[in-house]
């Protein structure tokens, strides 16, 4: 019976703490800590003599930083029951949720309130209306969900040809088995620490050690090198080379509602597998959803009029319009089609 450990990640409530130097007038950059590819020893097409390897250890592992250092020593660790975990990914997530939670209550009593987001397969506005009665906890989960949101978001937008460097595509990471489940649990962290009574950088610290031990996280960096290797040519190859989309051999969709991490074939077993759940409900029973919009004016990278039926030039869509374009890149990964718009489109 698989267990779903969304429970045991919320704190007690307490007064809630958001990082020192916090400022909510600057969104944090997309990505803030560069990490990972999904792999060890993984060649580079213009550069044969380098291999890229992006693994660390529960040892090697630095203290959180709000919006992250060197120290923090991010990789790619294996866990038996949580699956790989990429720590850049999870510390992004949770920072980000930390930031929308200060962004959301600083402007709760403004009413219906828009957010830009800066630039991301498109151009990214959050219209968020909090009301009296809304909690600590409730914005707490609020922003939890629209940090979970931002980073489907970038499976996406990366999955139909945007990218953080011009002319370097990053299809090659798109639902990568590892990312999704790292960022719902960096949201469900940073949803604990911006409600905790410590320090939100102390409490990161405290909660990310503590789950990686409750997950079964390997002790040293050989222990997760040899569990990339059982997965080698089975999940990822040992010949493509970066930055082909060939480098993953199985890519992770189902990243809506519930997530269940993928763990090797020896871990396997009853309770080996714990789900999570996105944040959903807010505490008047109502959905979360019903507070906020993200929208996005996508660029013509992204196929809303092929996958959408969209007729209208402003090419607008929301967090809703998320599950048809992730169902369609699933359909494209099992086919030899590429993501592009029609040619009526361009």
């Amino acid at each position: 019976m698989k267990k779903t450990i969304l429970i045991l990640l919320l704190p007690f409530l307490c007064a809630a703490r958001i990082p020192e130097g916090l400022d909510t007038k600057t969104p944090p950059k997309r990505i803030i800590r560069t990490c990972c590819s999904f792999g060890v020893d993984v060649k580079v097409s213009v550069l044969s003599f380098l291999k890229v390897t992006d693994i660390t250890s529960l040892s090697a592992m630095g203290d959180h930083t709000f919006m992250g250092n060197k120290a923090e020593k991010n990789g790619i660790i294996y866990t038996h029951k949580g699956g790989f975990i990429d720590m850049g990914h999870l510390r992004d997530i949770a920072d980000y949720t930390a930031y929308l939670f200060a962004l959301i209550k600083e402007n709760r009593n403004v009413g219906l309130h828009e957010f830009k987001l800066g630039k991301e397969g498109g151009t990214k506005k959050l219209n968020v209306f909090i009301p009296d009665h809304f909690t600590d906890e409730d914005i707490a989960n609020l922003a939890g969900k629209i940090a979970y949101d931002l980073s489907a978001w970038h499976e996406i937008s990366t999955w139909y040809g945007s990218s953080y460097i011009p002319l370097v595509p990053e299809r090659y990471s798109s639902f990568s088995v590892e990312d999704a489940y790292s960022n719902l649990l960096g949201a469900h962290l940073g949803i604990k620490a911006v409600l905790s009574d410590k320090p939100y950088e102390e409490e990161m610290t405290r909660s990310i050690l503590e789950t990686l031990h409750y997950l079964g996280a390997v002790q040293t960096e050989e222990e997760t090198r040899q569990a990339m290797n059982d997965v080698k040519d089975i999940w990822w190859s040992g010949t493509a080379k970066l930055p082909s989309r060939k480098v993953l051999i199985k890519r992770q969709f189902e990243i809506l509602g519930r997530v269940s991490p993928l763990v090797v074939d020896s871990d396997l077993r009853g309770e080996s597998e714990y789900d999570l759940l996105v944040p959903e409900f807010a505490s008047d029973g109502k959905k979360l959803t019903d507070y906020y919009t993200l929208q996005i004016k996508t660029s013509y990278k992204i196929p809303v009029r092929k996958v959408l039926g969209f007729t209208s030039r402003e090419r607008y869509i929301t967090q809703e319009d998320f599950p048809a374009l992730i169902e369609y890149a699933e359909y494209l990964a099992t086919t030899s089609e590429q993501p592009q718009e029609l040619s009526s489109a361009r």
